[in-house]
């Protein structure tokens, strides 16, 4: 017959090894997905029913309020955000929640600045470049999809 405590103990060393294996692999993932947010393709975005914008870069949304660009700008967050800043811009914490972006027309040329040029802190890439990959009315798009998701 064996004894009672060093089967206890057997299987409370087993349940503590199982635990922290577990907590190393949850942090190992969770770890690899903060890092692995520059390594994404950025989506094409299909914005040819949209009035076009030319070459010239606006400092003001030109589709506040427009209903196909908030249609196509939500589907582009979704595809190219939302990997960092959450589905419908609810933010899982790796990035700033947007629904708390400020809409007003005076902060949109921050907000163009900051996803045409991306986002970097001593030399640590948080936010990727977009420009050259996204067109500017997707970008504009995207600005005009999140001012129907803000929160107060």
């Amino acid at each position: 017959m064996r004894n009672y405590k060093v089967d206890k103990h057997n299987k409370e060393t087993l349940t503590c090894k199982l635990r922290t294996a577990a907590l190393a692999a949850a942090l190992a993932l969770g770890a690899g997905l903060a890092h692995a947010h520059g390594d994404v393709t950025p989506q094409a975005v299909d914005v040819s029913t949209l009035p076009k914008l030319g070459d010239e870069w606006r400092e003001v949304n030109p589709y506040r309020d427009n209903q196909e660009a908030i249609r196509i700008g939500g589907s582009a967050f979704n595809q190219n955000c939302a990997r960092c800043h959450g589905l419908g811009a609810v933010s899982g914490g790796i990035a700033p929640d947007l629904r708390k972006l400020d809409i007003a027309p005076e902060t949109d040329e921050y907000f163009l600045q900051r996803i045409r040029h991306g986002v970097s802190r001593n030399g640590a890439v948080y936010m990727p470049p977009f420009e050259g990959m996204l067109q500017q009315e997707a970008m504009w798009a995207i600005k005009a999809w999140l001012e129907t998701v803000r929160e107060k």
